[in-house]
C-alpha cells in the first residue's frame, strides 16, 4: 500500500495527554495536564441546566451563536481597548486548541516559517508542520524566560510569516513586558510579519506584572490574530469553546478554515457560557485572588520540600528542576515519579526545542487538599526515587 502522510512522522502522541494516561495507571494525583478538579462558577451550571430544556440542540452559526459573540464582543471590546464587531471580528471555535490551528492555516502557505518561542504549548510546533511551515525557535532564557532581541531579529530576518506569541506563557509562566512587547511589535511591522497570540490565561496573572493584549498596541491590530478559550476562565476545560478575534479581512479567510475544520462549536454549551461572559469585574479580581493563593501555596510546599523551581507570573504551571536525580530521559523520571511516588507531571523536554532534561511540569488548578495531598508525597521523593 502507498505510504500515508509525511506530515506527522516527526510527531509523537501529546506528551501532557499520555502523562494523564501514565497518572490515572498509577492512582497519582495529576499535576500533568492542566484541567482544575473543582466546579466551575455555579451560575454557568445552572444556566447549563436549563439549556438542557430549551431549544439550543441543534446547529448555532457556523462562527459561533449571535449572543454567544455579543456577549464576548462587549467584554474583550472593554479589555482591548477597542469596540470589537461581533458579526464581523469574530469566530467562535472549538477550544483554543482549533483557533490556533485555524489561524495558522489563515495566514501560513506551505513552506512559509514561523517564528515560536522555546519552551512552548506542545501544539504549536505540530500546528506549524501540520500547516506546511516551518517553525523557526527562539529560545527564552530562564529565570526569568526573556529573550535575547539580537536572536529575535535575526529570526526576522529570514522573512517568516509569522511570530506566535503565548502570552501568559504555558510552560514557563512568564508574561511579556509592555517593553518586550512593543520590539515584538516594531519587528513586526518592520519585516512585515502577522502575530498569532494565545492568550487562554490573560486572567491569571500574578501582581505586580500586567497582561497587555498584543492587538491594543499601537498599529497591531491589523496584523493580530488574537486566540483564546473560556476553558481556563471559567474552568470548563471540558466544554471546547474558543475563539478568534481579528480583523474582518482575516476573519473572512478563518470563517472558511474553521467551517470546513468542525463546522461549529456545541450550541447548548455556547448558550450556558453567555451567563460567564456577562460576569462583572468581581469574578476576574476573585480569580486572581484564587489562583495568587494557590501559587502561594504550591510554592511555599516546594520551598520547604527543597526542589527548585520556577516563579511563575501568570498562568498555573511550575518548572521544577529534578538535576539532583541524575535521569537522562526526563520522560523516564516522571513515569517513575508517577509510579512510585505518585504524582503526575510533564517532561520539560517535550516543550523545549533545546536539549532540556532536567525539569518537569505541574500545575496548581487544583483544590487546596488536592495540592497539598501532592506536596505531601513529593515530600518523601528523595526516598522513593533512587539518584542515577
Amino acid at each position: 500500500m502507498k505510504n500515508l502522510s509525511d506530515r506527522t512522522k516527526s510527531f509523537t502522541d501529546s506528551v501532557i495527554r499520555r502523562m494523564t494516561r501514565i497518572s490515572n495507571k498509577y492512582g497519582a494525583v495529576n499535576l500533568s495536564q492542566g484541567f482544575p478538579d473543582f466546579d466551575p462558577p455555579k451560575e454557568i451550571l445552572d444556566r447549563l441546566a436549563e439549556v438542557t430544556h430549551e431549544d439550543f440542540h441543534q446547529y448555532s452559526i457556523t462562527w459561533g451563536a449571535q449572543n454567544f459573540r455579543e456577549a464576548l464582543a462587549e467584554k474583550q471590546s472593554r479589555l482591548m481597548g477597542r469596540k470589537i464587531d461581533p458579526n464581523g471580528e469574530i469566530v467562535v471555535t472549538c477550544g483554543s486548541t482549533e483557533a490556533m490551528m485555524a489561524a495558522m492555516m489563515t495566514v501560513a502557505n506551505p513552506g512559509d516559517k514561523v517564528i515560536v518561542f522555546s519552551p512552548f504549548y506542545e501544539n504549536y510546533g505540530a500546528d506549524t508542520i501540520l500547516s506546511g511551515a516551518e517553525p523557526i525557535y527562539v529560545p527564552l532564557y530562564p529565570p526569568e524566560f526573556n529573550f535575547n532581541p539580537d536572536e529575535l531579529e535575526a529570526a526576522f530576518r529570514q522573512n517568516p510569516k509569522a511570530l506566535i506569541l503565548c502570552n501568559p506563557s504555558n510552560p514557563c509562566g512568564k508574561v511579556f513586558t509592555l517593553d518586550e512587547l512593543k520590539l515584538i511589535a516594531d519587528l513586526a511591522e518592520k519585516y512585515d510579519v502577522y502575530v498569532i497570540t494565545d492568550e487562554v490565561y490573560e486572567h491569571i496573572v500574578y501582581a505586580p506584572n500586567k497582561h497587555v493584549y498584543f492587538a491594543s498596541l499601537p498599529g497591531m491590530w491589523e496584523r493580530t490574530i488574537s486566540c483564546s478559550s473560556l476553558s481556563k476562565t471559567y474552568s470548563i476545560t471540558g466544554w471546547r469553546l474558543g475563539y478568534i478575534i481579528a480583523p474582518p479581512d482575516i476573519i473572512d479567510v478563518a470563517k472558511k478554515v474553521h467551517d470546513f475544520l468542525t463546522v461549529g462549536a456545541a450550541a447548548p454549551l455556547q448558550e450556558a457560557a453567555v451567563t460567564g461572559l456577562k460576569f462583572g469585574e468581581d469574578y476576574y479580581n476573585w480569580l486572581t485572588d484564587k489562583y495568587t493563593s494557590k501559587r502561594g501555596l504550591f510554592l511555599k510546599g516546594l520551598d520547604d520540600i527543597g526542589i527548585a523551581h520556577t516563579n511563575p507570573q501568570g498562568a498555573y504551571y511550575v518548572l521544577l528542576d529534578i538535576g539532583e536525580f541524575g535521569f537522562d530521559s526526563d520522560l523516564e523520571f516522571c513515569e517513575v515519579l508517577a509510579r512510585d511516588v505518585g504524582v503526575g507531571a510533564v517532561p520539560g523536554s517535550s516543550f523545549f526545542r533545546e536539549p532540556v532534561n532536567n525539569l518537569i511540569r505541574m500545575h496548581f488548578a487544583k483544590k487546596d487538599e488536592t495540592l497539598n495531598e501532592a506536596l505531601n508525597r513529593i515530600e518523601s521523593i528523595r526516598n522513593k526515587i533512587v539518584k542515577r
